[in-house]
C-alpha cells in the first residue's frame, strides 16, 4: 500500500492523536477529574490507536486496514464520550475523532 494513497487518513489520524492527547491533559486539569475518567481513558486509547494506524499506513503494512477499522471504532467511542462534555477541548476532540473515523472508514473501503 503506497502511503500517498492514504495520506489524508494518515493526516486525520495524526490530528486526532494530537487532539486526544490535548483533551486528556486538559481533562486532568478539570475540577472533577473523577467525572472525566472515561473520557481520559478513551482519549489515551484513541491517541495510541491513531498513532499506530498512521504508522502502519505510512509503512505500507499489511495490517494497516485492520488497524484503521479498529481505529474508526475507538474514534467513534471517544467522540461519543467527549461530545457529552461542554468543555472546548472535549468538543474539539469529538470533532477530530469524527473526522478520523470517517477517514478510516474510507481507507478500509479503499484497501
Amino acid at each position: 500500500m503506497p502511503a500517498q494513497k492514504y495520506q489524508s487518513c494518515i493526516d486525520a489520524c495524526q490530528a486526532c492523536a494530537a487532539a486526544c492527547n490535548h483533551c486528556a491533559a486538559s481533562c486532568l486539569r478539570e475540577p472533577d477529574v473523577k467525572a472525566m475518567a472515561r473520557c481520559i481513558a478513551l482519549d489515551m486509547d484513541c491517541a495510541a490507536m491513531c498513532e499506530t494506524a498512521a504508522a502502519l499506513m505510512a509503512r505500507g503494512s499489511e495490517h494497516a486496514q485492520a488497524a484503521c477499522g479498529l481505529c474508526a471504532e475507538i474514534c467513534d467511542a471517544c467522540a461519543d464520550a467527549c461530545v457529552r462534555h461542554d468543555m472546548d477541548h472535549c468538543q474539539a476532540c469529538a470533532r477530530a475523532c469524527k473526522r478520523c473515523a470517517e477517514a478510516c472508514h474510507e481507507m478500509v473501503a479503499l484497501a
